[in-house]
């Protein structure tokens, strides 16, 4: 019963048409973009 349900879903996982290696590049320049702006406004608060 519980694998008729779980079937489905873990067919679904499988079908990505973006394989992993691609994910984890997109998300590692996503979270360097988001270091690069946090550096920047870093100075700000100490300016006023």
């Amino acid at each position: 019963m519980i694998f008729t349900e779980v079937a489905p879903v873990a067919e679904a996982v499988h079908e990505s048409s973006i394989n992993a290696p691609a994910i984890g590049v997109l998300a590692f320049g996503a979270l360097v973009g988001l270091l690069l702006i946090t550096y920047s406004f870093r100075s700000v608060g100490s300016r006023h």
